[in-house]
């Protein structure tokens, strides 16, 4: 049994109305929930399984590959797009040698797209960690990922 993930269990005190924070806490500790993990979940809280994974698939949030420590999102919604999202996500997967939907090698990033993050007004917009960057241009992507370094 994996301690890290019993400290997540315990500090919870096993409330199965908590799977949700629990799962979260474990992405957060391994940046993805790995299947152990789900799997003792599962076991030491007495759920089956196939609903731990229910709830892990049911939000988009999840994931069941390792993510990078910081998960950027870059918008290619419809006003952001027009304003130059795609040359924003091409240089973004240049510095980075990824492709959308890849993690860097040493695991520091993770490059998705979204459809619309209903910031329409400052697009092209980036969001990293949480944290929107609005009006992105090519010029702003280099000190944007040297920011989160």
């Amino acid at each position: 049994m994996d301690e890290k993930v019993s400290a997540i269990i315990n500090k919870y005190n096993g409330d199965r109305g908590q799977l949700v924070s629990i799962l979260q806490d474990i992405q957060a500790e391994y940046y993805y929930l790995p299947k152990e993990a789900l799997i003792q979940v599962s076991e030491t809280m007495a759920i089956p399984v196939s609903q731990v994974y229910n709830m892990a698939t049911f939000f988009k949030a999840f994931s069941f590959e390792p993510r990078g420590k910081h998960l950027i999102n870059v918008c290619l919604g419809t006003a952001c797009h027009v304003r130059g999202a795609i040359r924003v996500l091409e240089i973004m997967e240049r510095c980075l040698s990824i492709k959308r939907g890849g993690t860097t090698k040493d695991h520091k990033f993770t490059l998705q797209t979204v459809n619309c993050m209903g910031c329409c007004a400052v697009g092209p917009a980036v969001k990293v960690d949480g944290e929107y960057f609005g009006e992105m241009s090519t010029d702003k992507v280099d000190n944007l990922l040297t920011k989160f370094e």
